[in-house]
């Protein structure tokens, strides 16, 4: 059974990750909306990976790397709509 982190933590991680996300589109030759695009597909396949590396439940009662795929999934849709729009 995988080891649960504490939901504090989860969601750090997450901003964390925003974060740098964030940091390293702003430096992106495509504009920081595309970029920012393209980060947000790659971390949701890296967190669908580890999840399946690390056997985590889908829809576990504690927030795992599922969850911030899903989570950066809906940031990536918001991202993709807002791109379209401008």
């Amino acid at each position: 059974m995988p080891r649960t982190l504490s939901p504090a933590r989860v969601l750090a991680r997450f901003a964390v990750r925003v974060v740098l996300l964030a940091a390293f589109a702003a430096f992106g030759s495509v504009g920081f909306g595309r970029s920012l695009a393209g980060l947000l597909w790659m971390s949701i396949i890296l967190c669908a990976l580890a999840g399946l590396v690390r056997r985590e439940p889908p829809f576990g009662a504690a927030l795992n790397h599922w969850d911030e795929a899903v989570a950066f999934g809906a940031l990536f849709a918001l991202v993709h709509i807002a791109n379209g729009v401008v």
